[in-house]
């Protein structure tokens, strides 16, 4: 790496927002949902983006993106391949944590929780609203898993397309839903002289949400 990039200087201000504690809704759900409105109204360039952390049983951990597709009755839901690195991982240890991150308005909210596969039939209804072509890549691409190369898969894609011209494209069962239930939500407003505002809830055994302001 050059030199004279010089990371360590590399800083900004955050100055667009603040968060205070009046701010701060008994459900923090009510927050996350005005939250993800705000960066569609900023124009952020990848709004739904949500970063999912898990690790093996023995505490190795693994990150990756995905797309958030819906919050659902206090769950965060996406889909993936349930034989993926990732999909493999949650089954083995379903404690995961995931981070939505949006530059646009200085903002980030960190989620931890339990993940479980939802429910067949919603997985079914999301599948048939996806592109035809993102149903045909789901079916062909052994998601995390060697290929020899990128003509392999276009070869599997090209073959499947053809077999559903016209026809339904069902939902593997390797592919499907996952919802992130919550027990740990930070949120995250940037401030200047890196003296940012975050706020902690955690779920109480009553179902109920504790509120602190943490330190920066």
């Amino acid at each position: 790496m050059s030199e004279d990039l010089h990371l360590e200087n590399v800083r900004r201000e955050y100055t667009k927002h603040s968060l205070t504690r009046r701010d701060m809704p008994e459900n923090p759900f009510d927050l996350v949902d005005k939250w993800i409105e705000d960066a569609f109204k900023a124009k952020a360039l990848e709004p739904t983006a949500l970063i999912v952390a898990t690790s093996t049983p023995d505490g190795h951990p693994s990150v990756r993106t995905v797309l958030l597709k819906e919050v659902l009755n206090e769950e965060i839901i996406f889909y993936s391949n349930y034989e993926s690195r990732k999909g493999q991982q949650m089954a083995a240890n379903p404690n995961v944590a995931v981070t939505f991150l949006w530059h646009e308005t200085e903002r980030q909210i960190h989620i931890e929780g339990t993940v479980r596969h939802l429910e067949p039939e919603l997985s079914d209804a999301y599948f048939r609203k996806r592109p035809y072509t993102s149903r045909i890549g789901a079916r062909i691409s052994p998601q995390s898993h060697p290929i020899p190369n990128r003509e392999y898969i276009m070869v599997q894609f090209a073959k499947e397309s053809l077999k559903y011209v016209g026809r339904p494209v069902p939902r593997p069962d390797t592919w499907g839903g996952f919802a992130v239930k919550a027990s740990r939500i930070e949120f995250w407003q940037g401030r200047a002289s890196r003296l940012h505002d975050r706020f902690l809830y955690q779920k109480q055994e009553d179902g109920s949400w504790s509120i602190e302001r943490i330190a920066p």
